[in-house]
């Protein structure tokens, strides 16, 4: 008892020293610890007049001593706590520093057991886990002992806490920070199954990190260049967090990078045919097809590990050059859209270019003498109702480079997608595997995926197929609105291509329904459409036997021509057959005013069969035609040059005729009210055509459909 009070005296003497004389303070404690070497309290003491005076070495051999004699006292353990914690943190202030510097003059062995006991001291399995990663990356021969231990305590912990998404906390220790300490450790024995199994939680994790929702970002993006914000292979820069980690521990750095070397570690510890590492995903592609033409079973028991081989490489290759395809042409899915990004997404149409086509007329003739040549060199218009069936392998897509600067690397992702994609399926073994694994991530809840797997069913020109692949991206879309917010028109992608596909179906009726239901979410662009001068076809569009692509911007400016195009092509067949329909005829003259004068031959095409009838009725005439040159050719039709062809272009016209005949004229009144239609029709040719077009789909919406009946 009185050695404890002599202590006590010993100490506060100290104390009272140590703002006016720290060294008269230190020789105080100093007697102190020579009288009782076993007293906590005077060592204590000692360490933080060193700790507060920052004098790092001192202060680490008054630690080092109290670790070991006094191992049980709390006040020890809370000051461990309190520099582990500094371990842990990346911040660089003094304090933090000065801990840090503390904990690296203790020896490597008490560094070691301190970090062990620390660890035994954690309750939380992500604290305890933290430590546990100081304690591996410090001293890596003890990933031996603890690694795999480490990794499985997580993914036990994810199983327990019952985490949604496989983008959490305890896998993105385990797949970020353990596992290539145990992979890359020589010494770290596993099985090919463990290893396969790690691949698997590994790949899962970063897809499912890369393709997050915006919706779970944050929305502040820092200050990030617009160009990479664009680019879907920067988007591990944007700021994310992890529930249960901060922000700084959430970020993960070229996410496809870490991947493909875990693949590639892999590959080295299961000795699959690798002749060497860092490969592009096209080359380690054309490798996995070379191994699949020299194996026919993998079920062998000799070529089982090829099967792994085959299948995660190419699995991988095919969701990074998917991502990558949808990520250009559907940016927000993946981006909080910025006002600065300008992000525009794609839709991928077959070509509508050549509608216009297929009448030969020598353009030096007089308009009015045009029509009058000889119908033998007309061409056919079999281009249009050509149903393409089976897997079309050679598509040609046209891209506008303003619109996709990097187009050429996005078709060659789509195209590295889609082989990869067939390889994946051209061998039982290999489509059962790939399936279980898309089951267990359930990839048919992913948008993106739904997006480049339609895309791809119809560039394979598989219609049938693609509308059933449409209705599916249309129920996710319903499911996750959040996800598309630029507009109602985005979340119609499903439905333009819809009508896409019922038109080269040569379901016209569907085509039109689907498209005049698009038609409600455009609103008709009120500026004067500059028009890009397009690309040209290297072989001319008779003589192909596939359709070209399209990759169009998903925008009312763009999509109502494709529209207004789709519905003229739906009536261009049926007008121009045997049987008369003047009403189908009236609809694409109306239609043709689109993109005028590329519509030209086949407008005369259409005079020269209404000169064939010999009359022609149309009551709409004066509510959408606004073209002067058309205007100019239907006045001519009535002259004495022009044939006289009879005209019902008015409403109620041939009622206004009965009730004319009862004079001497007979037909003078409709003459004198066509006259005047025409001048005031002529009045209008300055409205905007978009505007006219627009109201004639919305207005004359049952029309349009019963006339395809």
């Amino acid at each position: 008892m009185a050695a404890q009070i002599d202590c006590e005296f010993l100490v506060k003497k100290a104390r009272d020293l140590v703002t006016d004389d720290p060294w008269a303070a230190k020789a105080w404690l100093i007697t102190a610890r020579t009288l009782y070497p076993t007293d906590f309290g005077i060592q204590y003491e000692m360490y933080m007049i060193e700790r507060n005076a920052e004098r790092t070495a001192s202060a680490g051999r008054i630690l080092y001593d109290m670790f070991v004699n006094f191992p049980d006292q709390p006040m020890v353990w809370r000051e461990i706590s309190v520099i582990t914690a500094a371990l842990r943190n990346d911040a660089q202030d003094k304090q933090t520093q000065f801990l840090r510097g503390l904990f690296e003059t203790l020896p490597g062995r008490i560094q070691c057991e301190m970090l062990l006991k620390a660890t035994e001291q954690c309750f939380n399995t992500l604290e305890r886990a933290e430590m546990l990663l100081l304690l591996l990356r410090r001293f890596p021969e003890s990933v031996v002992q603890h690694g795999v231990s480490l990794g499985e305590t997580l993914l036990e912990a994810e199983n327990m806490d019952d985490q949604d998404s496989p983008v959490n906390c305890f896998r993105k220790l385990f797949v970020c920070d353990v596992l290539p300490l145990i992979i890359n450790n020589p010494e770290v024995r596993l099985p090919p199954n463990l290893l396969y199994q790690y691949l698997h939680k590994a790949a899962e994790f970063y897809i499912g990190y890369l393709t997050r929702s915006p919706s779970l970002e944050s929305q502040h993006q820092g200050s990030q260049d617009s160009a990479d914000l664009k680019s879907p292979t920067k988007r591990s820069t944007q700021k994310y967090i992890i529930e249960g980690l901060t922000e700084k521990l959430s970020v993960i750095i070229e996410p496809w990078d870490r991947l493909f070397e875990i693949l590639s570690i892999v590959a080295m510890r299961c000795e699959w045919q690798m002749d060497k590492a860092n490969r592009s995903c096209g080359e380690i592609l054309h490798r996995m097809k070379d191994l699949c033409r020299y194996i026919n079973n993998f079920d062998d028991e000799g070529h089982r590990k090829y099967k792994h081989q085959v299948v995660y490489s190419t699995l991988l290759v095919f969701f990074k050059n998917a991502f990558q395809y949808v990520g250009s042409i559907q940016p927000s899915l993946f981006q909080v859209p910025s006002p600065s990004s300008n992000q525009v997404p794609l839709i991928l149409l077959d070509d509508l270019s050549n509608i216009y086509g297929d009448v030969d007329i020598d353009r030096s003739k007089h308009i009015h003498k045009r029509r009058k040549l000889g119908d033998g060199r007309e061409k056919t218009l079999s281009s249009d109702d050509e149903e393409c069936s089976g897997k079309l392998r050679s598509r040609h897509i046209v891209v506008n480079k303003i619109e996709l600067p990097n187009s050429v690397d996005v078709l060659e992702s789509f195209k590295v997608a889609r082989e990869s994609w067939e390889l994946l399926h051209s061998q039982e073994a290999l489509e059962k595997e790939f399936t279980r694994t898309c089951i267990s991530w359930k990839t048919e809840t992913w948008l993106w995926l739904r997006i480049f797997i339609t895309d791809m069913i119809i560039y394979q020109g598989q219609y049938r197929k693609a509308i059933n692949s449409l209705h599916q991206l249309g129920a996710l879309q319903g499911t996750q609105q959040h996800v598309m917010s630029r507009g109602t028109l985005e979340q119609q992608r499903a439905l333009i291509q819809m009508a896409a596909c019922h038109f080269a179906l040569g379901e016209y009726r569907m085509t039109c329904d689907k498209v005049l239901d698009v038609m409600c979410s455009i609103i008709p662009c009120t500026q004067d459409v500059v028009k890009v001068p397009e690309e040209i076809p290297k072989v001319k569009p008779r003589f192909r036997k596939v359709s070209d692509l399209k990759l169009l911007p998903c925008t009312s400016k763009t999509m109502m021509p494709y529209c207004l195009q789709l519905i003229l092509a739906c009536f261009k067949l049926r007008a121009f057959t045997d049987i008369r329909d003047d009403l189908a005829l009236g609809h694409v003259v109306v239609l043709l005013q689109l993109d005028w004068p590329r519509g030209e031959n086949l407008f005369l095409k259409a005079v020269d069969k209404i000169c064939q009838q010999g009359s022609f009725q149309y009551e709409n005439f004066f509510n959408y035609v606004t073209n002067i040159d058309m205007l100019e050719e239907f006045a001519y039709l009535r002259t004495t040059e022009g044939g006289k062809i009879h005209l019902e272009l008015l409403p109620n016209q041939g009622i206004l005729i009965k009730h004319h005949t009862v004079t001497r004229g007979i037909t003078k009144g409709v003459k004198e009210d066509f006259r005047l239609a025409m001048e005031r029709q002529v009045s209008r040719c300055g409205e905007n055509l978009m505007v006219v077009l627009h109201r004639f789909c919305i207005s004359e919406k049952i029309i349009l459909l019963q006339t395809l009946m």
